[in-house]
């Protein structure tokens, strides 16, 4: 993937791994939209980095996500690349009668946002050169942690929703790139619950490094151990992972 001159749309870039790849973007010169639902985290981003550009946006709504690509190629019709980022993982105890508003609110920011978005942009993106969907999934997606049940069902099947987009589409212009984070310091959860794993910025650079390669799956440290473990492998590191949580 080239890594300069292009028009990049992040979802959920107001934060965490979202926003550090848009210091890096923008650090490119590179044109730089985020999305999010929060206006001041978006105004927060904007301050921190030159010239960015930010769009209020909940992508678990389709009628939003809808309006942010209107908006987005009306505004930016140079737009060729699209990073389906935005993401909401939950603790979740699987007997409670749980609201299901709130589980179907995860699945709709991790997956069907970036289906639909795909999609809708797909024609868009085709029409323009070195252009690129860029999905970001999970080390989870291989191994789930099953206290949080519903984020990993959503980012394995975007694993493997990513790996159907990139066939349907290997005679086209657009290049479909998995990155695939281990546990990262960010706010995941919610600000407080999320303060451990690797260190965000150490995490985006081997992001840019690989893109530079143009690589087109990315993993790093025991998502990159997960993404080509064998089923024994994995069966040892799910027992292992979950055993606190029985």
């Amino acid at each position: 993937m080239r890594v300069t001159g292009n028009t990049v749309l992040i979802t959920g870039g107001g934060s965490g791994i979202g926003f550090a790849l848009a210091q890096r973007f923008a650090a490119r010169e590179n044109t730089v939209i985020i999305c999010g639902r929060r206006g001041d985290k978006l105004e927060e981003a904007k301050q921190s980095i030159s010239g960015l550009h930010t769009v209020v946006c909940d992508v678990a709504s389709p009628g939003e996500r809808e309006d942010l690509v209107n908006r987005v190629m009306s505004d930016f019709p140079e737009i060729n690349v699209l990073v389906n980022n935005a993401g909401i993982q939950r603790r979740i105890d699987l007997t409670s009668n749980e609201d299901w508003d709130r589980t179907g609110s995860e699945i709709a920011v991790n997956l069907e946002a970036p289906i639909h978005l795909s999609q809708l942009f797909f024609p868009h993106l085709a029409s323009k050169e070195n252009s690129a969907i860029v999905n970001v999934t999970s080390g989870l997606s291989f191994v789930p942690l099953a206290n949080v049940p519903v984020y990993c069902a959503t980012k394995a099947a975007l694993h493997s929703f990513t790996a159907s987009l990139r066939w349907q589409l290997k005679d086209t212009p657009v290049e479909v790139i998995e990155i695939i984070p281990p546990a990262v310091d960010t706010d995941l959860q919610a600000p407080g619950l999320h303060t451990f794993g690797v260190d965000v910025d150490e995490f985006a650079d081997h992001v840019f490094k690989e893109l530079e390669k143009g690589k087109i799956e990315i993993a790093y440290g025991t998502a990159l151990a997960g993404s080509r473990a064998s089923r024994d492998q994995l069966d040892e590191t799910f027992e292992r992972m979950n055993s606190t949580f029985r």
